[in-house]
């Protein structure tokens, strides 16, 4: 161990089993050396720092990031830009995302792609990779995208999005608008496949499911219903037993009723916080320009003039409190919801989403209130 070890101590420790007290976390560079009891004698030689009785849980994972601190990823898909996001999320325990492209062209894709592939190069931290959300989706389901830019998903489009990165790449797609053939073609080359803004029905995401599709961007919204006679994208998601889905916990997108019907149907694990946060999230501006159109965040919504939900104000530690006290779950599993089952979902569980020996140290400290003091990404400390 270095002499720069580091014990984090006095904090409820959220292990596999809950919260814990009496223990010490190591920190070791940029990861977690140890959980060790408080009296361990290497407390003893490290730096400490008390956190006076909080609650120490893993940073949160967000793979659905629009914009945040008055910043959208479109705007200016850039280095800074991205810089700008993480910094303005962190504020709220995220300590890795997806920053997320909304439908645009090909060569603002590019251009996205290689700004995360800088970012991560650069070391920006909490930043994962991409989720391309578009521009292969339905236009029956458009949400606020702009669907003169939705297309066909072409080799030239295949070969931008499967061409090795330094992260991960998500891709949300409507199955109707792409081959099982062409899904599996993405899987295979590492890139993970959700089903979003989608006007498909049972069958025909089956054979998505079939083919390599991974999971479901914001379950309910902007996709086919479960019914009594056509199961849907929702029931097709709801069945799986094996796919991820991703939902927005702000009381607005989804009732709290819908939310715990899937939360009780998918096997335990399945279900992710996301935010789908856009750039009010960490700014005092309320409003910005998204597709030439201005969306004004009120009451906690973003939406159009015509009511058209765009992307959403929420953060995640909101969803955290919201899971608690608006769904009645658990700290303990809505922490799971907001860092371990992204951290599966991205393939990175061996080394983000838990608190662990030799996972990086990416750390959140919350009050009993569930509001966040303290963050470490990659061991580096913020107050908040």
């Amino acid at each position: 161990m270095s002499a720069s070890l580091t014990a984090l101590v006095n904090a409820r420790v959220m292990g596999e089993h809950g919260l814990r007290e009496g223990l010490a976390v190591l920190i070791d560079g940029a990861r977690i050396a140890a959980v060790c009891p408080a009296d361990d004698p290497r407390v003893a030689q490290a730096t400490r720092h008390d956190l006076g009785g909080k609650q120490l849980l893993p940073g949160f994972i967000d793979v659905q990031v629009n914009g945040g601190g008055g910043l959208l990823f479109n705007d200016a898909p850039t280095v800074d830009t991205l810089r700008g996001i993480a910094a303005a999320h962190r504020r709220f325990g995220t300590t890795g995302l997806l920053p997320t492209l909304i439908t645009d062209t090909r060569e603002t894709m590019r251009r996205a792609l290689d700004a995360v592939d800088a970012a991560i190069e650069a070391g920006v931290p909490g930043i994962l990779g991409i989720h391309l959300e578009g521009p292969f989706l339905a236009g029956a389901r458009k949400g606020i995208h702009d669907s003169t830019l939705f297309r066909p998903l072409d080799e030239e489009d295949l070969a931008l999005i499967s061409a090795p990165r330094r992260g991960k790449v998500m891709l949300t797609l409507a199955p109707e608008c792409v081959p099982p053939a062409t899904i599996r073609r993405l899987a295979d080359a590492g890139v993970l496949v959700v089903a979003g803004h989608t006007g498909a029905d049972y069958a025909t995401t089956r054979a998505a499911l079939d083919a390599g599709l991974c999971g479901f961007t914001h379950l309910y919204n902007a996709m086919t219903p479960l019914t009594s006679r056509e199961p849907g994208v929702v029931g097709a998601a709801l069945d799986d037993a094996h796919s991820w889905c991703g939902l927005i916990v702000d009381g607005h997108h989804v009732h709290p009723v819908s939310l715990r019907v899937a939360i009780a149907a998918k096997a335990r694990g399945k279900c992710v916080l996301v935010t789908d946060a856009m750039p009010p999230v960490g700014s005092d501006r309320p409003d910005y320009t998204l597709n030439g159109q201005t969306i004004v965040m009120k009451d906690g919504i973003c939406q159009s003039d015509d009511g058209v939900l765009a992307g959403s104000a929420l953060d995640m530690a909101t969803g955290l409190r919201n899971l608690v006290r608006m769904v009645g779950m658990s700290v303990e599993e809505a922490s799971r919801m907001a860092s371990a089952y992204p951290a599966d979902w991205l393939g990175l569980a061996a080394t983000r989403g838990r608190i662990d020996a030799g996972q990086q140290a990416d750390l959140v400290a919350l009050d009993d209130a569930l509001l966040v003091h303290d963050s470490w990404i990659a061991g580096n400390h913020a107050a908040h």
